[in-house]
């Protein structure tokens, strides 16, 4: 099968590259630049074709998707810089590879969503995942979707940015209340859905959470990393009200003096709040993963 990746770039997106061509799929993949590393990295370990767009931009996805028999769509964005909102990204860049793959005759397309979203979410970040689902299902397209919790792995941003910091910081923050619990999943499990549901019927039209066996809180999981490293750490609880503040003093200075999005935001801090569980029989079921305990997940590469 010719497969096109959007955001395959990216931490989920090279391990789903990987897999799609262990599996036997060619690959073409989208990219803003030709020649980044990471570009250059897909063309040449995983043989993927490069196709130079933004989905952000309509006219450059026109020729990327002719002789493509399915589309995964991973791009998303975690906080937001210039013109890259969550709209836009999100949503609108949704509904461009939506209409691209409908004029190249593209019939099968797999979107990475969230877990969490819905239409009456308080956070932006999940409302616009929301719009991009509806965009989806009312295609026409064979669709699947997938909602995954916090992914982990080698190479993520997650776990690694708290093993990193453990290094040199006695304590550890914890935002907000850290009541807000996630179901931590390996990168590889959700990799292996994607590839696994290119080829299955029962797949079409579904939408599938994709989450670990255990539901966790923020202290839980610092406590965790902790103990798989070595290291004894302590926490810091930093009260929400204090918490936004900081996050909003940072929302301010990194795209104003660093042209970068903010490492935190206070979308980011609703979502932490939030108690979201998931069920991930049906996608164990149909495409046959067994998610480790986080203990054991991130203890294969820490």
């Amino acid at each position: 099968m010719n497969v096109f990746v959007t955001g395959a770039t990216g931490f989920v997106g090279t391990e789903i590259v990987q897999q799609l061509r262990q599996s036997g799929h060619s690959v073409r993949v989208l990219v803003r630049s030709l020649n980044s590393s990471s570009s250059r990295l897909l063309a040449s370990t995983y043989g993927a074709e490069l196709h130079r767009g933004n989905v952000l931009d309509a006219v450059t996805l026109k020729g990327g998707l002719g002789g493509i028999d399915a589309l995964i769509h991973l791009v998303g964005i975690i906080s937001e810089l210039g013109e890259n909102t969550f709209e836009k990204v999100h949503t609108l860049g949704t509904e461009n590879m939506v209409k691209a793959s409908c004029d190249a005759g593209v019939k099968r397309f797999v979107l990475m969503s969230a877990l969490g979203v819905r239409p009456s979410a308080v956070a932006r970040y999940h409302r616009s995942k929301w719009a991009a689902e509806e965009i989806v299902r009312s295609s026409g397209l064979d669709f699947t979707i997938f909602r995954p919790s916090i992914i982990y792995g080698r190479g993520d941003h997650f776990v690694n940015l708290f093993a990193r910091m453990s290094r040199w910081s006695p304590v550890l923050p914890v935002m907000g209340s850290g009541q807000g619990t996630l179901q931590p999943i390996r990168v590889e499990d959700v990799a292996r859905c994607f590839v696994g549901s290119l080829h299955e019927p029962l797949a079409i039209g579904q939408t599938y959470d994709l989450c670990g066996p255990d539901v966790l809180t923020m202290p839980v999981i610092l406590k965790t990393i902790c103990e798989v490293i070595g290291r004894k750490r302590g926490q810091v609880r930093i009260p929400l009200a204090l918490a936004r503040g900081q996050v909003a003093l940072l929302e301010l200075i990194f795209p104003a003096f660093l042209r970068k999005a903010s490492p935190l935001t206070r979308d980011q801090l609703i979502m932490l709040e939030e108690k979201t569980i998931g069920n991930c029989d049906p996608a164990k079921a149909l495409f046959g993963i067994a998610p480790p305990h986080f203990r054991d997940g991130i203890a294969e590469y820490l």
